[in-house]
Parts: C-alpha cells; structure tokens; sequence
C-alpha cells in the first residue's frame, strides 16, 4: 500500500544521492592542477544531463523493466512508458514506481564519472562523452539489471545493498582500464591546487551518502536506521584509523589522509550497510582503511597514473565490502546470513560475484575505451597537457589571473 511518508523519504534521499555528483565535483576539482579544474569538474556535470537522458529514454527500462534470460531487461519502460503517477514500485508497493525511477537515476548520474579522477588532464571531453555513452549501455546498465533488476546475479542470490558491486566496483575496476590504456601523464600533477575545495567536496558526499545507503532501503523502517547508523560509523572509523596510519608513517597529520579515508570506509559499508548490525560496521570501517591503503600504496609502486586513487578507493572498496558482506550479513538485520553466522555457501557467492564484476568491468571498459579511441582521439595533445584542459578545450579558466 503507497506509503507517503516511505515516499516522501525516498525524494529527499534521492535530492541526497544528486548532491553527491556536485560535490565530487568539488572534491576532484581540488585535487586536480588548476588549469584542468572546470574539465574535471564539468565531465561530472555533465552526467548529470546526458546521464539522464539516457536513463529516461531506454537505460532504465534496460536495467529495471521485464527481465530477458537474466542478462538485461526490455523496452516496456522506454521513455517512462506504461509508469503513470500512480504506478507503485513492485519491489514494496510503499512509493511510486516514478520515485524508484528518479532514485536509481541519481545511482546512474554519479557511478561513471567516479572513473574521471583515475584519468584526469588526459581525456579530451568528446572523447568522454563517447565513453561515458557506451559504458552505461554496455557496463551500468546491465549491471544494475544483473543484481537489482531481477537478472542472472540477483536469482543466484547475491546481495549488494547500496553498490558495492554496480557502483564501486564496477567503476573502480573500470577506472584501472582506463589508467592502464592511456598511460601516465606527460606533466605529472604538481599538488592539489584547493585543499577546501576538497574538505567541501568530502563534506558533501558524505553528506549525501546517507540518501545513498540508507534510501536503499526503498522505504522507512528499522533496516533505514540501521543503514543510516553503519554508514556513519563506517566512515568515521575508516578515516580516523586512515589519518593515525599517515600520522605513524611520517609524523604529520593529513587532511587528504582523513578524507581519502572516509571515503574508503563509505564506498566499502556501501554494499553490506543494511545487511550487517552496527558492531561489523567498526570493523567494516577499519578494514576499508587498511586495505584501500594497502591498494594505493601498491599502485604507486607499480607507476600506474590512477591520479585520484580511483581503483585504490572505490574498486577496492566496493570489492572489499562485498567479501565483507559475506562474511558478516545477518539476516537477523536483513537479507542472508554471513560465513560467521554458518552461511558459507553466501560468503562463496558473494566473494565469487566480486571478482566476476571486477573482471567484467576491466575488461569491457578496456575495450569500451579502445573503441571509442577508434571513433575520436581519446587521450589529448601533449599541448593540452602542457596549457591545461580548461584553456585548450573550454577557452574557460577556474581563475582569472
């Protein structure tokens, strides 16, 4: 029965959700050389347009509408057709199937342009809209069909509560691709050019992180806090132990450090924070930090340009917390017992779909970004590098000099 108070949440949560693009706009236009920051900041905006194009027109009939063979769904939703403002959401019947729509949209918004930090000041911007274009179709949405949509992963029975595997992995792993297609940069980044920009950026996505994994929930019950809560905490303990790790290597404190970490343990709870109780968040929190460290710490010895730590934080992140997940969902919280709880056969399937996604996402945007280096030159001129993306492509500046 339609509920207007789950209703009324879930477009607050979506408003949450689309607050996030913004601010990682922010939070990766400060990290950037000022000279590249509207680039950076502009390819996050813009999905925010062509993104929803796609997705009202055929993504989210493709991802949600009548499943075929478990691999996609149809055009029975294309261009909203058959959804009137009184169709209910199937999956609850407590809020429209039009605020499911635009709830899931803002999913479809922010997961490609994660990628943009891992190939900052090397992507020409037609070039990114080819590539953001084919990696919804060929990557998101199948994905999204997959393991919310009723497909092939959603029937084995893995879990992913908020997009461990549709969002951070698939974007992280799909981030490395690219990173290891175009090579390293020719004028390496001299620093982050805006330190506030940054703690901005941080503030909001965590922020909107809230609508991200307690909206999941799809509807306001005791599962809404609980996801709410973990969020929380696992961000909290993921940074904490992230700036004390920097403070014992080098004995300085780190702002970056305290962010990088916050986002770590909000990308790896993502999957499993209305599955699991409030304790495994801690620890959920702790392990983000150790391990998205341990991940970038290994991509800089291995001289991959990731220059946002990308794969670092959101693959290993959302691939860490699906593992996680399997190993402490409770389904006195909801969904299925994990391995310590006796669920064996979940752990297996959860850790097994990780490495499938991982897999799947690096090897598709790989040839995803070698096809449209076919259509239009992907990686910019050595001239560009030098001047800036914002003056070679925009003619705009982030700063008047």
């Amino acid at each position: 029965m339609f509920n207007p108070g789950s209703d009324g949440f879930m477009l607050i949560a979506a408003a949450l959700v689309f607050i996030m693009t913004p601010g990682l706009a922010l939070f990766y236009g400060g990290m950037v050389n000022k000279k590249n920051a509207v680039t950076m900041m502009m390819q996050n905006f813009f999905s925010a347009g062509w993104t929803t194009v796609l997705w009202v027109t055929f993504g989210f009939s493709l991802a949600f509408s009548r499943d075929i063979a478990g691999v996609i769904g149809n055009l029975h939703y294309a261009f909203l057709t058959h959804i009137s403002p009184s169709t209910l959401f199937p999956g609850n019947d407590q809020i429209s199937m039009l605020t499911f729509m635009v709830y899931q949209l803002m999913f479809a918004i922010i997961t490609p342009v994660l990628m943009t930090g891992a190939f900052a000041d090397r992507m020409r911007f037609k070039a990114f809209i080819v590539f953001l274009t084919l990696w919804l179709i060929f990557v998101y949405f199948p994905l999204a069909h997959w393991v919310w949509g009723g497909g092939f992963l959603a029937k084995w029975g893995v879990e992913d509560f908020a997009g461990g595997l549709v969002v951070h992995t698939s974007a992280g792993f799909g981030a490395l691709a690219a990173v290891l297609y175009l090579g390293k940069r020719k004028f390496p980044k001299e620093g982050n050019h805006s330190l506030p920009l940054i703690l901005i950026g941080t503030a909001l996505l965590w922020f909107g992180w809230f609508g991200f994994n307690a909206g999941s929930a799809l509807r306001v019950d005791l599962d809404t806090n609980v996801a709410f809560v973990n969020t929380m905490e696992a961000a909290a303990f993921a940074a904490v132990t992230w700036m004390f790790w920097d403070y014992w290597r080098t004995g300085r404190w780190s702002a970056i450090g305290f962010m990088a970490g916050s986002i770590a343990g909000l990308a790896t709870v993502t999957p499993a924070a209305g599955f699991v109780t409030p304790q495994a968040a801690m620890v959920i929190g702790i392990v983000a930090a150790i391990v998205c460290h341990l991940a970038v710490d290994y991509k800089n010895r291995k001289g991959w340009d990731d220059a946002l730590d990308v794969w670092g934080v959101h693959g290993m992140g959302g691939f860490t917390g699906i593992i996680l997940l399997g190993l402490f969902g409770s389904s006195a919280i909801l969904g299925s017992n994990g391995l310590i709880y006796g669920g064996g056969t979940f752990f297996l399937k959860e850790t097994a779909a990780a490495i499938f996604v991982a897999i799947y996402a690096f090897v598709i945007s790989y040839i995803l970004i070698w096809i449209t280096d076919r259509i239009t030159p992907v990686r910019v001129p050595e001239e560009a590098e030098k001047v800036g993306l914002d003056e070679y492509e925009w003619a705009e500046e982030a700063y008047a000099l």
